[in-house]
């Protein structure tokens, strides 16, 4: 049931849910600054910062989830929306980048600078997003042909790096509860510790998954 795809499953609907939490940040944001509400407390724009990295990270956990996913239930349509799922991933990145860069550094560059030089977390985060970016620009299916399946592959393995990487940047950033990026590392372990049973597990000159 539902191996080659779910009932009326559609590509903007997919996309939709993914935008949904964005959506509940704006309209977080909108209504804690203009109508006196507390969505996101005190400091409604720090927080909605933090929203959108959790949900970069969140999204990243997703797209490595699909693979034993698949595996378990048969539901190869899964496939279908990973880089889609990794692509928004980015986008997540690069508006948590954004408001970081505007409202706090407020567009200061030499600030940027010192902050990624003086504040470990900080310099983790940029180097997670900077390895990000070749990953989402390479995940058209023309950049896939260009590069090769086999080049493809190997440069979207950066995925690992970069949710251990993203991981280290929220248990460091959150500073005292550090309960929430805990439940995040162990679901990545898992996921990173399936992929490594599987290959194990696979007969030799065969190896899985791919990615």
């Amino acid at each position: 049931m539902w191996k080659e795809g779910p009932p009326r499953a559609e590509k903007p609907v997919i996309q939709t849910l993914l935008l949904i939490p964005l959506a509940m940040g704006v309209y977080g944001v909108i209504s804690d600054l203009f109508f006196g509400t507390r969505w996101f407390g005190a400091n409604p724009i720090k927080e909605v910062e933090h929203w959108t990295g959790k949900w970069t990270l969140r999204l990243l956990m997703v797209t490595l989830a699909i693979t034993p996913a698949r595996r378990i239930t048969g539901w190869s349509w899964l496939q279908r929306y990973r880089r889609m799922i990794g692509v928004t991933a980015f986008f997540y990145a690069l508006v948590h980048l954004l408001i970081y860069f505007v409202l706090d550094v407020e567009l200061n560059w030499m600030e940027l600078v010192t902050d990624v030089a003086k504040r470990p977390y900080v310099t983790i985060g940029m180097l997670a997003f900077l390895l990000l970016v070749p990953l989402a620009v390479t995940s058209t299916a023309g950049m896939v042909k260009r590069l090769g399946g086999r080049r493809w592959v190997k440069l979207h393995r950066l995925i690992y790096v970069i949710v251990v990487l993203g991981t280290i940047h929220f248990w460091m950033a959150v500073k005292k509860d550090t309960t929430e990026p805990m439940i995040y590392a162990l679901i990545i372990a898992g996921l990173l510790g399936y992929r490594i049973w599987i290959r194990q597990k696979a007969p030799q000159g065969r190896r899985a998954p791919r990615h």
